[in-house]
C-alpha cells in the first residue's frame, strides 16, 4: 500500500519553509529523528493511518482506497507550530478533506508545542 502523502505536500513552497527542504521534515509516524540526535530538526510532523477502506462495488473489485490519517506537527514555538499547520493544510486541502482540528499543547516531556489534525483523501489504486 503505498499512500502518496509526501508528494503532496514536499514540492509546496510553504511547506518547504516552515518544515525545511534537505529533508522536507515530514515524516511517517516513527520514522522522525529523535530528540537529542543532530539529525532531529524542529519544526517537524509526522503523519499516520488512523483507518481506511476500499471502496468496495457489487460488479468488480474496488479501484480505490480511503484513508483517515493523524498529522501532527511539533516545534519549538506556538508560532512555527501553527504556521506548519496552516502551510500543510493549504498544500493538502486540494486533494482532501480536514476532518478534525486537534488539541494544543506542550509536551512535557520534551517542551515542544504540537497541534494535530485528522485528514481523509481517496488513492486511487494502480
Amino acid at each position: 500500500m503505498n499512500i502518496p502523502l509526501f508528494p503532496l505536500v514536499s514540492n509546496n513552497t510553504a511547506v518547504q519553509t516552515a518544515l525545511g527542504t534537505s529533508p522536507v521534515r515530514f515524516y511517517p509516524f516513527d520514522f522522525a529523528p529523535q530528540p537529542g540526535t543532530t539529525a532531529h530538526a524542529v519544526p517537524y510532523a509526522v503523519w499516520q493511518v488512523v483507518t481506511g477502506l476500499p471502496e468496495n462495488y457489487l460488479d468488480c473489485p474496488p479501484d480505490i482506497d480511503s484513508y483517515s490519517l493523524q498529522i501532527d506537527v511539533y516545534g519549538g514555538s506556538v508560532t512555527e507550530v501553527q504556521a506548519a499547520v496552516k502551510a500543510l493544510r493549504d498544500a493538502m486541502e486540494p486533494h482532501g478533506y480536514i476532518t478534525r482540528w486537534g488539541n494544543e499543547e506542550r509536551e512535557k516531556e520534551t517542551g515542544l508545542y504540537r497541534y494535530g489534525f485528522d485528514f481523509d483523501f481517496w488513492v486511487k489504486r494502480e
